[in-house]
Protein backbone atom coordinates (compact mmCIF):
# COMPACT_ATOMS: atom_id res chain seq x y z
CA UNK A 1 0.00 0.00 0.00
CA UNK A 2 1.37 3.71 -1.35
CA UNK A 3 -0.15 6.50 1.18
CA UNK A 4 0.59 9.98 1.45
CA UNK A 5 1.81 11.75 4.36
CA UNK A 6 -1.38 13.03 5.31
CA UNK A 7 -3.59 10.20 4.74
CA UNK A 8 -6.74 9.27 6.95
CA UNK A 9 -6.30 12.44 8.57
CA UNK A 10 -9.26 14.19 10.98
CA UNK A 11 -9.17 17.89 11.37
CA UNK A 12 -9.66 18.56 15.27
CA UNK A 13 -11.85 21.00 16.45
CA UNK A 14 -10.88 21.58 20.41
CA UNK A 15 -9.98 25.02 19.78
CA UNK A 16 -13.01 26.08 17.59
CA UNK A 17 -12.46 26.94 14.02
CA UNK A 18 -11.97 30.22 12.39
CA UNK A 19 -12.56 31.62 8.70
CA UNK A 20 -10.30 34.34 8.08
CA UNK A 21 -6.39 34.68 9.62
CA UNK A 22 -7.10 38.14 11.60
CA UNK A 23 -2.90 37.87 12.20
CA UNK A 24 0.11 39.10 9.71
CA UNK A 25 3.82 37.74 9.52
CA UNK A 26 4.56 40.66 11.90
CA UNK A 27 2.56 39.24 15.18
CA UNK A 28 1.81 35.43 14.10
CA UNK A 29 4.93 33.18 15.72
CA UNK A 30 3.94 29.47 14.77
CA UNK A 31 2.28 27.97 11.93
CA UNK A 32 1.49 24.05 11.18
CA UNK A 33 -0.66 23.28 8.10
CA UNK A 34 -1.58 19.74 7.43
CA UNK A 35 -4.38 18.66 4.85
CA UNK A 36 -7.36 19.49 6.55
CA UNK A 37 -6.56 21.81 9.03
CA UNK A 38 -4.04 24.35 10.14
CA UNK A 39 -2.99 26.12 13.57
CA UNK A 40 -1.92 29.94 14.07
CA UNK A 41 -0.71 30.76 17.43
CA UNK A 42 -0.30 34.58 17.59
CA UNK A 43 0.87 36.45 20.74
CA UNK A 44 3.16 35.97 23.75
CA UNK A 45 1.01 35.26 26.81
CA UNK A 46 3.78 33.30 28.69
CA UNK A 47 6.44 31.13 27.25
CA UNK A 48 8.25 28.31 28.45
CA UNK A 49 11.74 26.96 29.00
CA UNK A 50 10.68 23.57 30.29
CA UNK A 51 8.32 21.01 28.75
CA UNK A 52 7.28 20.28 32.45
CA UNK A 53 6.36 23.59 33.32
CA UNK A 54 4.68 23.82 29.74
CA UNK A 55 2.72 20.42 30.02
CA UNK A 56 1.42 21.08 33.78
CA UNK A 57 0.31 24.51 33.03
CA UNK A 58 -2.24 22.52 30.20
CA UNK A 59 -3.13 20.15 32.58
CA UNK A 60 -4.10 22.44 35.67
CA UNK A 61 -5.68 24.17 33.49
CA UNK A 62 -3.87 27.95 33.27
CA UNK A 63 -3.26 28.22 29.93
CA UNK A 64 -5.60 26.67 26.74
CA UNK A 65 -3.24 25.80 24.76
CA UNK A 66 0.79 25.64 24.02
CA UNK A 67 2.67 25.39 20.88
CA UNK A 68 6.06 25.89 19.33
CA UNK A 69 9.18 23.11 19.69
CA UNK A 70 10.56 20.80 22.08
CA UNK A 71 14.73 20.23 20.67
CA UNK A 72 16.50 16.74 19.89
CA UNK A 73 17.42 16.43 23.20
CA UNK A 74 14.41 16.65 25.74
CA UNK A 75 16.37 17.71 28.64
CA UNK A 76 17.72 20.79 27.12
CA UNK A 77 15.49 24.06 27.06
CA UNK A 78 11.94 23.91 25.08
CA UNK A 79 10.56 27.01 23.24
CA UNK A 80 6.88 26.79 23.91
CA UNK A 81 4.82 29.12 23.90
CA UNK A 82 1.16 30.20 25.37
CA UNK A 83 -0.11 32.44 22.69
CA UNK A 84 -2.33 35.13 23.10
CA UNK A 85 -4.28 33.85 20.55
CA UNK A 86 -4.51 30.75 18.83
CA UNK A 87 -6.85 30.26 15.66
CA UNK A 88 -7.75 26.64 14.60
CA UNK A 89 -8.88 26.79 10.44
CA UNK A 90 -10.51 24.47 8.82
CA UNK A 91 -8.99 23.88 5.20
CA UNK A 92 -5.30 24.32 3.98
CA UNK A 93 -3.45 27.65 4.96
CA UNK A 94 -3.10 29.83 1.91
CA UNK A 95 -0.25 31.98 1.68
CA UNK A 96 -1.35 35.07 1.19
CA UNK A 97 -2.99 35.39 4.20
CA UNK A 98 0.26 36.40 5.50
CA UNK A 99 1.39 39.33 3.48
CA UNK A 100 3.89 37.26 1.44
CA UNK A 101 3.77 39.37 -1.90
CA UNK A 102 5.91 37.98 -4.65
CA UNK A 103 5.99 34.49 -2.90
CA UNK A 104 2.30 34.13 -2.94
CA UNK A 105 2.96 32.58 -6.57
CA UNK A 106 5.88 29.74 -5.11
CA UNK A 107 8.70 31.74 -6.47
CA UNK A 108 12.22 31.37 -4.87
CA UNK A 109 12.18 33.17 -2.03
CA UNK A 110 15.77 34.54 -2.76
CA UNK A 111 19.45 34.36 -4.03
CA UNK A 112 20.90 31.77 -1.92
CA UNK A 113 24.13 29.47 -2.17
CA UNK A 114 26.07 27.05 -0.22
CA UNK A 115 28.64 28.51 1.85
CA UNK A 116 29.52 25.18 4.21
CA UNK A 117 29.08 21.14 4.78
CA UNK A 118 29.35 20.37 8.38
CA UNK A 119 31.07 17.57 8.41
CA UNK A 120 32.37 17.35 4.50
CA UNK A 121 30.50 14.34 2.96
CA UNK A 122 33.85 12.55 3.39
CA UNK A 123 34.02 13.27 6.94
CA UNK A 124 30.32 11.87 7.08
CA UNK A 125 31.02 8.82 5.59
CA UNK A 126 34.19 8.71 7.70
CA UNK A 127 31.22 8.99 10.78
CA UNK A 128 29.10 6.11 9.19
CA UNK A 129 31.72 3.86 9.42
CA UNK A 130 32.86 4.64 12.23
CA UNK A 131 29.58 4.10 13.96
CA UNK A 132 29.04 0.53 11.28
CA UNK A 133 32.36 -0.68 13.52
CA UNK A 134 30.43 -0.24 16.85
CA UNK A 135 27.42 -1.26 15.86
CA UNK A 136 28.48 -4.69 14.54
CA UNK A 137 30.31 -5.04 17.53
CA UNK A 138 28.26 -8.22 19.78
CA UNK A 139 29.71 -6.82 23.13
CA UNK A 140 27.94 -3.48 22.61
CA UNK A 141 24.14 -2.47 23.01
CA UNK A 142 23.82 -0.01 20.27
CA UNK A 143 21.89 -1.51 17.74
CA UNK A 144 20.45 1.84 15.51
CA UNK A 145 21.79 5.46 15.65
CA UNK A 146 20.96 8.42 13.48
CA UNK A 147 23.50 10.52 11.68
CA UNK A 148 23.07 13.67 10.60
CA UNK A 149 25.25 16.64 8.45
CA UNK A 150 24.34 20.28 8.09
CA UNK A 151 24.47 22.75 5.18
CA UNK A 152 24.84 26.59 5.84
CA UNK A 153 23.38 28.53 3.35
CA UNK A 154 23.95 32.15 2.62
CA UNK A 155 20.62 34.79 1.57
CA UNK A 156 21.29 37.38 -0.52
CA UNK A 157 18.72 39.13 0.91
CA UNK A 158 16.71 38.42 4.28
CA UNK A 159 14.23 35.69 4.16
CA UNK A 160 12.08 34.91 6.94
CA UNK A 161 10.40 31.45 8.37
CA UNK A 162 6.80 32.39 6.54
CA UNK A 163 8.27 32.99 2.71
CA UNK A 164 10.06 29.77 3.17
CA UNK A 165 6.66 28.12 4.16
CA UNK A 166 4.54 29.53 1.57
CA UNK A 167 7.82 28.37 -1.24
CA UNK A 168 7.41 24.97 0.66
CA UNK A 169 3.94 24.63 0.20
CA UNK A 170 3.43 25.53 -3.01
CA UNK A 171 5.95 22.94 -4.18
CA UNK A 172 4.19 19.94 -2.37
CA UNK A 173 0.72 21.53 -1.84
CA UNK A 174 -0.10 18.14 -0.15
CA UNK A 175 2.52 18.31 2.29
CA UNK A 176 2.56 19.58 5.77
CA UNK A 177 4.35 22.81 6.53
CA UNK A 178 5.49 24.29 9.96
CA UNK A 179 6.92 27.50 10.97
CA UNK A 180 7.94 28.67 15.00
CA UNK A 181 9.83 31.44 16.38
CA UNK A 182 13.15 30.15 18.58
CA UNK A 183 15.43 31.89 21.20
CA UNK A 184 17.73 33.36 19.22
CA UNK A 185 21.43 33.58 20.51
CA UNK A 186 21.64 36.88 22.39
CA UNK A 187 19.28 38.00 24.61
CA UNK A 188 15.95 39.26 22.81
CA UNK A 189 17.02 37.62 19.39
CA UNK A 190 14.49 35.65 17.63
CA UNK A 191 15.18 32.27 14.83
CA UNK A 192 12.65 30.51 12.70
CA UNK A 193 12.43 26.81 12.49
CA UNK A 194 10.54 26.08 8.96
CA UNK A 195 10.14 22.74 7.46
CA UNK A 196 7.97 20.06 5.49
CA UNK A 197 7.82 17.05 7.59
CA UNK A 198 6.39 13.95 6.36
CA UNK A 199 6.33 12.30 9.88
CA UNK A 200 3.61 12.46 12.62
CA UNK A 201 4.96 12.18 15.81
CA UNK A 202 2.07 11.98 18.00
CA UNK A 203 -1.40 13.41 17.17
CA UNK A 204 -4.47 13.10 19.36
CA UNK A 205 -7.71 13.77 18.37
CA UNK A 206 -10.68 13.38 21.18
CA UNK A 207 -9.67 10.16 23.23
CA UNK A 208 -8.14 8.59 19.70
CA UNK A 209 -4.09 8.68 19.71
CA UNK A 210 -2.32 8.23 16.25
CA UNK A 211 0.99 8.07 15.41
CA UNK A 212 2.76 7.59 11.86
CA UNK A 213 6.41 6.93 12.01
CA UNK A 214 8.74 6.83 9.63
CA UNK A 215 12.38 5.12 8.89
CA UNK A 216 13.82 3.29 5.80
CA UNK A 217 14.28 5.39 2.70
CA UNK A 218 15.22 6.11 -0.54
CA UNK A 219 15.11 8.70 -2.68
CA UNK A 220 12.66 9.11 -5.54
CA UNK A 221 13.44 8.56 -9.39
CA UNK A 222 12.37 10.50 -12.68
CA UNK A 223 11.81 7.43 -14.58
CA UNK A 224 8.43 5.99 -13.49
CA UNK A 225 9.35 2.55 -14.14
CA UNK A 226 13.10 3.30 -12.38
CA UNK A 227 10.52 4.79 -9.15
CA UNK A 228 8.29 2.02 -8.93
CA UNK A 229 11.44 -0.62 -8.54
CA UNK A 230 13.12 1.71 -6.11
CA UNK A 231 9.59 1.69 -3.73
CA UNK A 232 9.64 -1.81 -3.99
CA UNK A 233 13.26 -2.73 -3.33
CA UNK A 234 12.59 -0.62 -0.02
CA UNK A 235 9.83 -2.51 0.77
CA UNK A 236 11.76 -5.60 0.26
CA UNK A 237 15.03 -4.46 2.06
CA UNK A 238 15.80 -6.58 5.22
CA UNK A 239 18.37 -3.46 6.20
CA UNK A 240 15.52 -1.13 5.99
CA UNK A 241 12.51 -3.29 7.76
CA UNK A 242 14.98 -3.79 10.58
CA UNK A 243 15.59 -0.10 10.93
CA UNK A 244 12.01 0.67 11.00
CA UNK A 245 10.86 -2.26 12.99
CA UNK A 246 13.15 -0.70 16.05
CA UNK A 247 11.20 2.56 15.67
CA UNK A 248 7.86 1.05 15.96
CA UNK A 249 8.54 -1.35 18.84
CA UNK A 250 9.99 2.02 20.65
CA UNK A 251 6.24 3.71 20.27
CA UNK A 252 4.61 0.57 20.76
CA UNK A 253 6.34 0.12 24.38
CA UNK A 254 5.75 3.59 25.06
CA UNK A 255 2.20 4.07 24.20
CA UNK A 256 0.64 0.87 25.18
CA UNK A 257 0.79 2.13 29.10
CA UNK A 258 -1.09 5.15 27.70
CA UNK A 259 -3.61 3.45 26.26
CA UNK A 260 -6.57 1.21 26.46
CA UNK A 261 -6.40 -0.18 23.30
CA UNK A 262 -3.22 -0.36 20.72
CA UNK A 263 -3.23 -1.06 16.78
CA UNK A 264 0.04 -1.69 15.39
CA UNK A 265 0.37 -3.01 11.97
CA UNK A 266 2.10 -6.10 11.63
CA UNK A 267 3.45 -4.74 8.64
CA UNK A 268 4.95 -1.34 7.10
CA UNK A 269 3.80 0.48 4.24
CA UNK A 270 5.08 2.59 1.54
CA UNK A 271 4.66 6.26 1.77
CA UNK A 272 6.07 9.14 -1.11
CA UNK A 273 6.84 12.17 -0.84
CA UNK A 274 7.89 14.48 -3.76
CA UNK A 275 11.54 13.59 -3.51
CA UNK A 276 11.25 10.18 -0.71
CA UNK A 277 10.35 6.96 -0.71
CA UNK A 278 9.73 5.90 2.92
CA UNK A 279 8.34 2.88 5.15
CA UNK A 280 5.78 3.84 7.59
CA UNK A 281 3.33 2.31 10.15
CA UNK A 282 -0.24 3.99 11.00
CA UNK A 283 -0.18 3.34 14.74
CA UNK A 284 -3.83 4.19 16.38
CA UNK A 285 -5.15 3.72 20.20
CA UNK A 286 -7.71 4.57 22.48
CA UNK A 287 -6.26 7.05 25.27
CA UNK A 288 -6.73 5.58 28.99
CA UNK A 289 -6.67 8.49 30.25
CA UNK A 290 -8.10 11.50 28.72
CA UNK A 291 -6.87 14.37 30.87
CA UNK A 292 -3.76 13.50 29.08
CA UNK A 293 -2.44 15.79 26.50
CA UNK A 294 -0.76 16.04 23.21
CA UNK A 295 2.20 17.39 24.87
CA UNK A 296 2.55 14.46 27.47
CA UNK A 297 2.25 12.11 24.51
CA UNK A 298 5.22 14.00 22.44
CA UNK A 299 7.33 13.86 25.90
CA UNK A 300 6.87 9.96 25.95
CA UNK A 301 7.98 8.99 23.00
CA UNK A 302 10.16 11.65 21.85
CA UNK A 303 12.65 11.17 20.43
CA UNK A 304 11.98 7.74 18.72
CA UNK A 305 14.77 5.35 17.28
CA UNK A 306 13.73 7.15 13.88
CA UNK A 307 15.68 10.55 14.43
CA UNK A 308 17.75 9.24 17.22
CA UNK A 309 18.35 5.67 17.44
CA UNK A 310 17.97 2.69 20.16
CA UNK A 311 18.70 2.20 22.68
CA UNK A 312 17.63 6.12 23.11
CA UNK A 313 20.60 6.55 25.97
CA UNK A 314 23.19 5.27 23.80
CA UNK A 315 22.33 6.30 20.57
CA UNK A 316 21.81 9.78 21.87
CA UNK A 317 25.14 9.96 23.62
CA UNK A 318 26.52 9.13 20.29
CA UNK A 319 25.08 11.54 18.49
CA UNK A 320 26.40 14.21 20.42
CA UNK A 321 29.70 13.15 21.30
CA UNK A 322 29.63 12.84 17.15
CA UNK A 323 27.64 15.50 16.46
CA UNK A 324 27.38 18.21 18.95
CA UNK A 325 24.26 19.72 19.77
CA UNK A 326 21.54 19.32 17.04
CA UNK A 327 19.29 21.97 18.71
CA UNK A 328 15.75 21.93 17.38
CA UNK A 329 16.73 19.94 14.48
CA UNK A 330 15.34 16.34 14.84
CA UNK A 331 13.08 17.66 17.52
CA UNK A 332 9.28 17.93 17.56
CA UNK A 333 7.12 21.15 16.34
CA UNK A 334 3.19 21.26 17.24
CA UNK A 335 0.28 22.37 19.83
CA UNK A 336 -1.84 20.85 22.52
CA UNK A 337 -4.78 22.25 23.52
CA UNK A 338 -5.69 21.85 27.36
CA UNK A 339 -8.31 19.08 28.76
CA UNK A 340 -11.56 20.94 29.66
CA UNK A 341 -14.83 19.64 31.35
CA UNK A 342 -18.31 18.70 29.23
CA UNK A 343 -21.53 19.76 30.19
CA UNK A 344 -21.66 16.64 32.73
CA UNK A 345 -18.36 16.83 34.50
CA UNK A 346 -16.54 14.35 32.06
CA UNK A 347 -13.34 15.58 31.04
CA UNK A 348 -13.58 16.20 27.14
CA UNK A 349 -9.71 15.65 26.08
CA UNK A 350 -8.21 18.80 23.89
CA UNK A 351 -6.57 17.59 20.89
CA UNK A 352 -3.17 18.69 19.43
CA UNK A 353 -0.37 17.38 17.10
CA UNK A 354 3.62 17.26 17.06
CA UNK A 355 5.55 17.07 13.70
CA UNK A 356 9.38 15.65 13.96
CA UNK A 357 11.74 18.33 13.14
CA UNK A 358 12.65 17.14 10.26
CA UNK A 359 12.97 18.53 6.46
CA UNK A 360 13.61 21.81 8.11
CA UNK A 361 15.65 24.81 8.27
CA UNK A 362 16.79 27.45 10.75
CA UNK A 363 17.07 31.20 10.10
CA UNK A 364 19.22 33.26 12.07
CA UNK A 365 18.42 36.37 13.49
CA UNK A 366 18.40 39.04 10.41
CA UNK A 367 17.49 36.12 7.47
CA UNK A 368 20.84 35.76 5.71
CA UNK A 369 21.97 32.46 7.01
CA UNK A 370 20.31 29.32 7.07
CA UNK A 371 21.20 26.04 8.57
CA UNK A 372 19.56 22.79 7.11
CA UNK A 373 20.17 19.17 8.19
CA UNK A 374 19.62 15.81 6.66
CA UNK A 375 20.03 12.31 8.72
CA UNK A 376 19.96 8.85 8.20
CA UNK A 377 19.64 5.94 9.99
CA UNK A 378 22.76 3.42 10.74
CA UNK A 379 22.57 -0.42 11.30
CA UNK A 380 25.09 -2.75 11.13
CA UNK A 381 25.07 -3.41 7.53
CA UNK A 382 24.28 0.17 6.44
CA UNK A 383 26.57 1.19 3.58
CA UNK A 384 28.54 5.13 4.01
CA UNK A 385 27.80 5.93 0.30
CA UNK A 386 24.49 4.93 0.08
CA UNK A 387 23.46 6.52 3.67
CA UNK A 388 25.06 10.00 2.20
CA UNK A 389 23.13 9.90 -1.01
CA UNK A 390 20.00 9.38 1.47
CA UNK A 391 21.31 12.73 3.11
CA UNK A 392 21.55 13.90 -0.85
CA UNK A 393 18.18 13.39 -1.53
CA UNK A 394 16.48 14.64 2.47
CA UNK A 395 18.26 17.94 1.37
CA UNK A 396 16.41 18.67 -1.84
CA UNK A 397 13.37 19.74 0.02
CA UNK A 398 14.34 22.78 2.07
CA UNK A 399 16.86 23.71 -0.36
CA UNK A 400 14.72 23.73 -3.13
CA UNK A 401 12.65 26.43 -1.56
CA UNK A 402 15.55 28.52 -1.20
CA UNK A 403 16.16 28.01 -4.88
CA UNK A 404 18.85 25.70 -4.77
CA UNK A 405 19.08 22.94 -6.75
Amino acid sequence: MISSPTSAEHTPDALGTATALSGTADDAHFLLCRNTYHVIGMGRSTVYRRAEAAASALRDGAVTAVVGALPFDIREQVSLIAPDRIELHHGRWIPQTVALGDHRAGRPVAQSRIVAAVPSPADHCRRIAAAIDRLADPHDALAKVVLARALTVHSAVPVTGWEVAARLRAIDPRGSVFVTDLPGPTSGSLSQLVGASPEVLIRKCGNIVSAYPLAGSSARLTDPRLDAEQGRALANSTKDRTEHRFVVDALRAALAPLCRTLDVPDEPELMTTPTMWHLGTPIRGEIADPSTTALDLAMAVHPTPAICGTPTDLARDHIVATEGRRGFYAGAIGWAGAPTRGRDGTIVAGDGEWMVAIRCAEIAPGGREITTWAGGGIVADSDPDTELAETDAKFATILAALGIR
